[in-house]
């Protein structure tokens, strides 16, 4: 299975109110770590050392400090173009964490359209 189409069904799988995913990869032709590692440097993919996987990559559905999800995508697909294959592996996940925003100075109006946004 193509890695972008193998990472959309992880994310698909995943609950409504996921906040953060990580995953490990291994590609299978270590030949061409370089050339993968160029193309992951856009999800700031964590090069693992003396382990048989070779990245963690940390994604973010709404919020965080980590990839989004559309670029982890993007960037599994640009792997699937230039024919380097490999595997995913689910290392852990989170839901129902929720934004903390200072509102101090802001109007209802703002913090009301805040919350029904994050409600989603």
């Amino acid at each position: 299975m193509p890695l972008a189409d193998d990472f959309q069904r992880i994310v698909d799988s995943l609950p409504s109110d996921w906040t953060d995913l990580q995953f490990d990869l291994r590609i299978f032709d270590e030949d061409r770590y370089i050339e993968a590692a160029t193309m992951l440097v856009q999800v700031n993919a964590q090069g693992h050392s003396k382990h048989d996987w070779h990245w963690r990559i940390l994604v973010a559905h709404e919020f965080g400090h980590a990839a989004a999800p559309e670029t982890v995508r993007g960037t599994l697909a640009l792997l699937d173009e230039v024919g380097i294959e490999g595997e995913l592996a689910v290392r852990e996940t989170r839901s129902g964490r929720v934004e903390v925003t200072q509102m101090w100075g802001r109007p209802e109006s703002v913090r009301q359209e805040f919350r029904k946004r994050r409600a989603q």
